[in-house]
């Protein structure tokens, strides 16, 4: 259903990060109706270890999805607090969609580079 798209994000350490994406189609460009959907997105240091450092899903409110009848878009949130305790330089990750029955498509993956804070 969806190609993941590479799309590498860069957080600010000790700045709230928000980024929202419009989900068309990619031949037609209309949005893609996603009621019903739940997302999950996690960045880790490295792809081999075991422990995520940021966990963001439709549940614990890191990741919104709003169908509209014009647009459909997924948004995600990691606040200050949040981005202030990552202590890598350089992460990855992937972001998923699980559709009404539980099949599983990633949507982007990426590079997470982290802008180190000055002012803290």
């Amino acid at each position: 259903m969806f190609e993941p798209q590479t799309v590498n994000l860069t957080i600010y350490q000790g700045s709230s990060f928000k980024k929202s994406w419009q989900i068309t189609d990619e031949d037609s460009a209309n949005p893609i109706d996603l009621t019903g959907y739940t997302a999950r997105m996690q960045i880790r240091g490295k792809l081999k270890d075991i422990d995520p450092i940021v966990d963001l899903t439709t549940e614990n409110g890191g990741i919104t999805i709003e169908v509209a009848a014009e647009t459909t878009t997924l948004s995600i949130y990691i606040s200050a607090t949040d981005t202030a305790a990552i202590e890598v330089a350089k992460g990855v990750y992937d972001l998923e969609l699980i559709d009404t029955s539980a099949d599983v498509y990633r949507l982007m993956e990426g590079i997470v580079t982290v802008s180190k804070e000055v002012t803290r």
